[in-house]
């Protein structure tokens, strides 16, 4: 038997993260521009082929204009 490579929680933490960025109506192009990284760091930071580090979620949080505390936790009971 297999495990998962991310818990439940981190998976809707990426979830919020692609949420968070289409609310703040920008591509991942558009990101890679604000935070001067490639698209592809957008891209695989968002399906989970690379694990986000909390600097970085703070830095995607201010990018979307949206708290890491709604980021991390969301609106839902975890």
């Amino acid at each position: 038997m297999t495990k998962g490579l991310y818990t439940p929680n981190y998976k809707l933490f990426l979830e919020r993260l692609r949420n968070a960025r289409k609310q703040a109506n920008l591509t991942q192009e558009q990101v890679s521009k604000i935070i001067n990284k490639p698209q592809s760091f957008v891209s695989k930071s968002e399906s989970g082929e690379r694990r986000i580090d909390a600097m970085e979620a703070a830095e995607f949080a201010r990018v979307y204009k949206t708290s890491l505390d709604h980021l991390i936790k969301g609106d839902e009971k975890l």
